[in-house]
């Protein structure tokens, strides 16, 4: 190949790997050129919105798995509007690459207080039951643990809601 068009052809190429990655919308947050640098961050896919009001937040863990999701152990806590349509892609950096998990709240009505209406997932999506959160029952480090190489980790959360005395997902996106 001619040096001119494989360099065309590179140039491409880059502006191509540089473009979000099918089925994920331009990260938001003030995190979001993270997900760009190279660095090690997790992009947190979040979709199964109830509403399209209020606040999500994104908090990510790290160190011991055993202290994952222990109030004020978060690395960051990142709050974003709910985006209008679509999944809301967060950019949450992390010191390097290693064992991370994330939480995510969404505040439906904005009040900063959790309520019956608001939602939440974690990463892996595990299963969890009103009972669960009654006796502050977390999930095992093994279904929350995200691996972050050096570089960008896709983590998608599916929101669930309290629905009929148990959290499950909502079917509209």
């Amino acid at each position: 190949m001619p040096k001119k068009r494989f360099l065309s052809a590179t140039l491409a190429l880059g502006a191509l790997a540089a473009l979000p990655a099918v089925g994920h919308a331009a990260p938001i947050g003030p995190f979001a050129n993270a997900c760009q640098a190279g660095s090690a961050a997790m992009l947190v896919h979040v979709t199964g919105f109830k509403q399209r009001t209020g606040v999500l937040r994104v908090q990510s863990y790290g160190g011991d798995p055993g202290h994952y999701f222990d109030k004020g152990t978060y690395l960051k806590r990142i709050e974003v509007q709910v985006p209008s349509a679509g999944a809301a892609d967060v950019c949450v950096p992390v010191p390097g690459p290693g064992r991370y998990a994330i939480s995510v709240r969404h505040d439906v009505n904005g009040s900063g207080k959790t309520d019956r209406s608001d939602g939440g997932g974690m990463s892996g999506n595990p299963h969890l039951s009103l009972i669960d959160l009654m006796f502050k029952r977390k999930p095992s480090p093994e279904q929350v643990a995200v691996e972050v190489p050096h570089g960008v980790r896709v983590v998608p959360v599916v929101l669930n809601y309290l629905q009929g005395g148990s959290f499950a997902p909502v079917t509209a996106g």
